[in-house]
């Protein structure tokens, strides 16, 4: 199986992560000729074995994984009905609280300051309430993310009627500035991130 590291663009500056990403290209960690149907997803030094089913698309300091069905696949971060999941850098994480502040993982990724699409349907917004779950989850040998699962609700803005729910993952690595989100709870990602390799 052939390796191959992702080679990513320069990302412009953004409090939002909204910008068009790249076409999925052989460039992002594929892995060509592959018996058992899978890929090799690279960043900042891990290596993740992914289906070839999944579409990669890429750019400076973010990965874009779509595991499923997408109405939109170049579009960015909170774009609603696209089942896939994220992989950002040192960039996104340091405005990944309302655009303003870093990310940590006291508080949902959420890089905007306003209401935001719901990810099921976009004519509702979404609230991110309360941590579901906590604590440290193996990401390959040698490192341990803050893992967290964060309650999100799509509502009819302006009452606040709740439609429908979702969990928000987060895989967050501060020494090697990686943050994974996922709001589709996507078959086969924890176990993907659990055996990473890192070089």
């Amino acid at each position: 199986m052939r390796k191959s590291s992702a080679v990513l663009a320069a990302l412009a500056g953004a409090a939002l992560v909204a910008v068009s990403m790249t076409a999925p290209a052989s460039a992002a960690g594929t892995s060509s000729g592959s018996a058992s149907g899978t890929q090799i997803l690279t960043f900042r030094g891990m290596s993740l074995v992914i289906p070839t089913s999944w579409q990669v698309y890429s750019d400076a300091n973010r990965v874009k994984v779509i595991t499923g069905s997408c109405a939109k696949p170049v579009g960015g971060y909170f774009t609603p009905k696209c089942d896939a999941f994220w992989i950002f850098g040192p960039t996104v994480i340091k405005s990944g609280h309302e655009g303003f502040n870093p990310y940590t993982p006291d508080r949902p990724f959420y890089p905007a300051s306003d209401v935001q699409p719901c990810p099921l349907n976009g004519k509702y917004g979404q609230v991110l309430g309360k941590a579901t779950a906590t604590g440290l989850r193996q990401v390959g040998a040698g490192h341990k993310a803050y893992y967290r699962s964060w309650a999100g609700r799509c509502i009819v803005e302006g009452n606040g009627r709740q439609i429908a729910t979702f969990n928000q993952r987060e895989w967050y690595l501060p020494q090697s500035k990686i943050l994974i989100v996922d709001q589709w709870n996507t078959p086969t990602l924890a176990t993907a991130l659990k055996y990473a390799d890192w070089k």
